[in-house]
Formats: structure tokens, C-alpha cells, sequence
């Protein structure tokens, strides 16, 4: 397994996009996994079902909403909402993607685990998440990345580039400082984890990528 994180506009789509050709050039099977807490695919098929039993703002809002902040100000739904993300992240990292990685292909993660305790840490700060025991199991059953590329830019070029990019849901500048500086914590406390300064030529990042795994 590969990972990559960083702020939204780093560049982890375009990069995950040449790592994959550069894969299939060496004739090696990828398969990409996008994943964030709450929004992983089991927990979407979830959502499915409870709009259809129930017309609830939970399952329909993804971004900022007055409704959802309403429905998570109820604490039984938010540990409800919080134990279903995390229960569904155990799967996929502990047993689907060892599955795939067993029958041959490398698994390329948009996103790892440290983006979701991110998430976590900024939109639900009252549950101290990362204390929970499912957390811990989670943290201690997932699979580890071979490598994890943190893509490093500056705040103020990841808001630019959203603006670029017509961003549906660009974090603040608050947020985006907040998730830089749990990025560089996280790099200096894992030996697998690869900080990579992306306000550099896209074909020189990926260079440097693929170097890195070579090594």
C-alpha cells in the first residue's frame, strides 16, 4: 500500500494518476482507494438506505450545513455517526485492502488514516476520538503504508489553487493551517511517512515519487 495526504490542491490526484500509469508501464496491478471517516464506501451505501427509510438532513448534506451541525449536535447521533466511520475504516484497512494486496496489486490510498483523525480532531473536538478504544484498534489492526506521501504547500497556494479549481468545499485558512501543522507532527513521528514540497514542477514531484519507492 501507498498513501497520500495533504492540503487540497497539493496536487494528490494528478500524482496518484502518474504513479498509477508509471504501474502500469511495469505491468503491475494498482487499484485506488479514496477514503476519509464517514464518507467511505460502506458508509455510503448506509446513507443510501437511511434516506430511504428516513428523509434526514445527516445522510443528504456532505458539506457545511445548518442542518447537519443541528443533527450533530445530538451527541447519540455523533458517537453513532463517529463508531459507524471508524467500524467501516477497520474493514477496509485491516481486511479488504490486505485482501487486494494479497492477490497482487498494489493499493494507491487517496488519504490515510491520519487525514481522518485530522478530520476528527477539528469537527468533533468535545469526543477526543483518538482516545476512544475502537480508534486504537483501528490504529493498532490497519494495514501500514509502504511509503506515505505527505504533498506539502503553503496555505496560501492551497487556497489559490482551490480558487482555481472551483473547490465545492474549500477548508478556511483557519482549517488549513490547522491540518498543515498536523501533517508535519505526523511526518516527524513515522519513519514511512515521505514530506514532499509540491509548489515544484508537476514532473519533478512525480520523479522524486518514484525514486523514493525504488529505494
Amino acid at each position: 500500500m501507498i498513501a497520500f495526504s495533504g492540503l487540497d490542491g497539493a496536487g494528490k490526484s494528478t500524482q496518484i494518476s502518474l504513479l498509477r500509469d508509471f504501474y502500469r508501464t511495469e505491468k503491475i496491478k494498482t487499484q485506488m482507494f479514496w477514503s476519509r471517516g464517514g464518507y467511505t464506501p460502506g458508509i455510503e451505501r448506509f446513507k443510501v438506505l437511511l434516506r430511504r427509510l428516513n428523509n434526514s438532513a445527516i445522510t443528504k448534506e456532505r458539506g457545511l450545513s445548518s442542518k447537519r451541525d443541528e443533527s450533530f449536535s445530538n451527541g447519540f447521533i455523533r458517537k453513532t455517526w463517529l463508531t459507524l466511520a471508524i467500524l467501516d475504516l477497520i474493514y477496509y484497512y485491516a481486511i479488504y485492502i490486505r485482501l487486494v494486496e494479497f492477490f497482487g496489486t498494489v493499493v494507491i490510498c487517496d488519504r490515510y488514516l491520519i487525514d481522518t483523525s485530522i478530520d476528527f480532531k477539528r469537527n468533533f473536538p468535545q469526543e477526543n476520538v483518538n482516545r476512544w478504544l475502537i480508534w486504537r484498534v483501528l490504529m493498532r489492526v490497519s494495514s501500514i503504508p509502504k511509503k506515505h506521501f505527505i504533498l506539502t504547500i503553503s496555505v496560501k497556494e492551497s487556497k489559490y489553487r482551490s480558487t482555481l479549481k472551483d473547490e465545492p468545499f474549500p477548508d478556511s485558512e483557519e482549517t488549513l493551517k490547522f491540518r498543515l501543522a498536523e501533517y508535519l507532527k505526523y511526518g516527524c513521528n513515522n519513519k514511512f511517512v515521505v514530506e514532499i514540497n509540491c509548489e515544484k514542477p508537476i514532473e519533478i514531484i512525480h520523479k522524486e515519487i518514484i525514486t523514493c519507492l525504488k529505494n
